[in-house]
């Protein structure tokens, strides 16, 4: 079973590896199929509908970096983020800013009742022109740094505050205002932003900016996230990355309870795509300390049963899970918005809540222990359970005893089906051969 998991697991990192290799070799790999039949010019719409981060960098970089003027005319941002990783956004500005080299106009559009907030302010603010819809909003875009002190806030708030008027400058839009924007946390709707210059019009539809810029008559070419993307996207989240890591300590763990390889071959998987996703983000050492303490204590409870190292290490996961966003010891110089939010201390209240029935399940199962202590391990022989899963002849499954979950093989004549009583015959390693007792 393990070494099945191993060439799996092997093989699906493999597989990534591939993909990010093609992709960060040959940019786009689609573009020559998508330009290069193309009687006439094109203009290339991105969509930037999700937060800010590795995923959306790495769209842009495939979309913009081999870039070429010929069969592109300009490129569209059509924006709705609530913002994300500074560092992915300034990646993200340093490809427009190319684009704007290779002499291609790069405008964006924030669709009605749409968001360009946060961190998405500032690659809005990159571009060459700026439009807005009804009820849209541009900003704030106050930096956060997560687990940094004071003066790292105002060291990176000052950062941002430069690089935010530096961008309104070279594209001739009020600084002032746009200064505002990081500095006293300022958001302007689509009216408040053309009155202070901070964008260049407004437009009630994608079609309609489109028209008023005179590109109607270009084919329309549309970039979205592809599954490598998405996938960077999803585990670029800290609190998932952290979930991943914590709850793959407490599946192997568990395995020490339960009997199977299937929880610690779970953890295994769980642990590898959390550590992967840290290695995007770049995530804080500070937090992999604390979730690798995480692991000693919880790991500590199958020496002491009483369910209070078990706790401990699940909080001081929770804690790990914190500073894993950490950007004090990283590239990251932080994040616009928060990526703490409500999503965060709901998933502390469960994470304690799940470590409270865990440590009730596993007084449940130290009684059993204890309860066949003085007879031995073989005590077990003779017992009744319940089948959890059909069984033929011959096949493996699952069968619980007082409520714990053991693998079983069928070695009777009869079919076992789910819910039916068995009656344990022998005992090998950690499973039972059982038989339908009739």
């Amino acid at each position: 079973m393990y070494k099945i998991f191993k060439i799996v697991l092997v093989i699906f990192l493999a597989s990534l590896f591939l993909i990010s290799l093609n992709t960060h070799v040959n940019g786009n790999p689609d573009n020559h199929i998508r330009y290069a039949n193309t009687p006439q010019k094109s203009i290339l719409i991105i969509n930037l509908t999700e937060e800010i981060n590795p995923g959306s960098s790495n769209m842009f970089r495939r979309e913009l970096s081999n870039i070429n003027s010929s069969h592109i005319s300009a490129v569209i941002i059509n924006m709705n983020t609530p913002g994300g990783i500074l560092g992915n956004m300034i990646s993200m500005v340093q490809y427009i800013n190319h684009t704007e080299r290779e002499g291609i106009p790069v405008y964006t559009y924030i669709a009605p009742d749409s968001l360009g907030a946060s961190a998405g302010s500032y690659v809005a603010m990159a571009s060459t022109s700026i439009y807005m819809g009804k009820g849209s909003e541009i900003g704030p875009s106050t930096p956060i740094v997560v687990g940094g002190t004071s003066l790292e806030q105002k060291h990176t708030t000052n950062a941002m505050e430069s690089f935010m008027t530096s961008l309104a400058n070279a594209h001739n839009r009020n600084a002032t205002a746009a200064f505002n924007m990081v500095s006293n946390n300022t958001a302007y709707n689509e009216t408040q932003a053309v009155k202070n210059g901070v964008v260049n019009g407004f437009s009630p539809s994608l079609n309609a900016f489109i028209n008023s810029e005179n590109l109607s008559s270009y084919k329309r070419v549309y970039a979205n996230e592809n599954a490598y993307d998405q996938f960077l996207s999803f585990l670029s989240n800290p609190i998932v990355d952290g979930l991943f890591i914590l709850l793959g300590i407490v599946a192997i763990f568990l395995d020490f309870y339960h009997g199977t390889v299937l929880l610690s071959i779970t953890g295994i998987v769980l642990i590898t795509l959390g550590l992967l996703g840290a290695e995007i983000i770049g995530a804080s050492i500070v937090g992999l300390i604390f979730l690798l303490m995480a692991a000693v204590l919880i790991f500590l409870e199958f020496k002491t049963n009483h369910g209070i190292a078990l706790l401990s290490g699940l909080i001081t996961g929770i804690v790990g899970i914190y500073f894993l966003a950490s950007s004090y010891d990283t590239a990251n110089p932080g994040y616009s918005p928060s990526p703490f939010g409500v999503e965060f201390y709901i998933s502390a209240i469960i994470i304690v809540m799940l470590g409270i029935i865990l440590i009730l399940y596993i007084h449940k199962i130290m009684k059993s222990f204890l309860k066949k202590r003085f007879t031995g391990a073989e005590s077990i022989i003779g017992s009744t359970g319940e089948s959890r899963s059909d069984m033929t002849k011959g096949n493996t499954g699952f069968i619980a005893i007082e409520g714990i979950e053991w693998e079983a093989v069928n070695i009777g004549m009869d079919e076992i089906i789910k819910g039916d009583k068995v009656m344990i015959m022998e005992r090998n390693g950690i499973k039972l051969l059982v038989k339908k007792k009739k």
